[in-house]
């Protein structure tokens, strides 16, 4: 993505981006049908050897067609930097898949492990503003552009985690669809992504951040609206909607930011302007695990109680294969059902609040049709 940056000029870098992301979305649809096909057919190990010729394809491509620019200057690797953030994130990072889990996140283990990321964190931002050439350029976080959308980056993190993350469930679960389906209604993300970030590429230079960002945002609420109003006899195409909204509002927003960040900053800055964004996105998709784990585990919990029901939370699994919802009779099987219906409903509400805190953020992106070129 930042070489992308580097070796086209900025009218050309939407239409590039745009490209990338159709390719990425094409893979995304393409992966795992071949992976199924492999595990059905040949053994599910085969599936990890799939990369060894991938990867010699992409070196032979680096080899044979990357033209890198001529280097403007010599550069400082910022290692000390990059040591501390490295350390700080994987603490933070760890309290929060591992909290409630392995240990109790209030607890002495903790605490111990929020008390030290606050320390290398802390170092981290004294290095980083002596550093000659820091790996995370504090000034770029002052262009409010960059701002608002790695902030969006963020929240968008946590729509896509639980989309993701929960919708096979609902649709397996809930639906009693087969894992088939379920991955057909998942994948309509993946249609609509690249076909919107195409479409975005265009659009971009016409338009402006704003426009294309404010477009993104509010597929990003229809598509969340639809998942909150979704119920277990809405049926797979639902969800396929739903799924698809979304995709189209992540598609506009990741390749509208990426292209306006890079033509904000010099060249110097872009590969740690683009690695700021897509960190924020990752890191939202983090948090999320642990956010919505803890909501739906709760409501579960809540559920179970009151209704006086024995089940526990391993025992939601039961209702994600045929074989398993026979196991159960009717009554245990339509509770259990209804239980995780609620439960994913409080989920969905959530990425809903989400979706709208996205687009209260986008409006407050600087409105315009120029890009920041700050590269020419």
């Amino acid at each position: 993505t930042t070489i992308i940056g580097d070796i086209y000029t900025a009218e050309e870098r939407a239409k590039i981006q745009g490209y990338l992301s159709s390719v990425w979305g094409i893979s995304a649809v393409l992966g795992p049908a071949i992976g199924g096909s492999i595990v059905m057919y040949a053994h599910w190990k085969y599936v990890f050897w799939v990369n060894v010729p991938l990867g010699l394809l992409a070196i032979l491509g680096i080899v044979l067609f990357l033209k890198e620019p001529a280097k403007e200057q010599t550069v400082s690797i910022d290692y000390k930097g990059a040591s501390l953030l490295a350390a700080s994130l994987s603490l933070i990072l760890y309290w929060l898949t591992e909290g409630g889990q392995s240990f109790q996140r209030t607890s002495a283990i903790g605490m111990v492990i929020i008390l030290m990321t606050v320390i290398l964190f802390s170092l981290f931002i004294r290095v980083e503003r002596r550093a000659e050439n820091p790996i995370m350029p504090f000034t770029i976080w002052r262009n409010p552009v960059i701002l608002y959308a790695n902030i969006v980056s963020f929240t968008t993190g946590f729509i896509l985690m639980a989309v993701s993350t929960y919708l096979p469930t609902y649709v397996t679960g809930v639906m009693e669809q087969p894992a088939i389906i379920a991955g057909f209604a998942l994948t309509a993300m993946s249609i609509g992504w690249p076909i919107a970030s195409s479409v975005a590429g265009h659009l971009l230079m016409k338009v402006g951040t704003f426009t294309v960002a404010l477009l993104g945002g509010t597929s990003l609420v229809i598509g969340a609206t639809l998942f909150a109003l979704m119920a277990p006899t809405s049926g797979p195409i639902w969800a396929a909607c739903a799924s698809f909204f979304v995709g189209v509002g992540m598609g506009l927003t990741s390749t509208g930011f990426v292209v306006t960040i890079q033509n904000a900053v010099s060249r110097q800055e872009r590969g740690s302007a683009t690695a700021a964004n897509m960190f924020m996105r990752n890191f939202g998709n983090t948090v999320a695990a642990a956010f919505f784990g803890a909501i739906l585990n709760y409501m579960l919990l809540k559920q179970f109680t009151q209704k006086k029901m024995s089940f526990t939370l391993d025992d939601i699994n039961i209702l994600l294969t045929e074989e398993g919802r026979a196991s159960l009779s009717v009554d245990q099987l339509h509770t259990l059902q209804q239980a995780l219906a609620i439960s994913l409903k409080s989920v969905y509400i959530g990425v809903l609040l989400f979706a709208v805190m996205s687009i209260v953020f986008i409006l407050k992106i600087p409105r315009g049709k120029e890009l920041a070129r700050a590269d020419e």
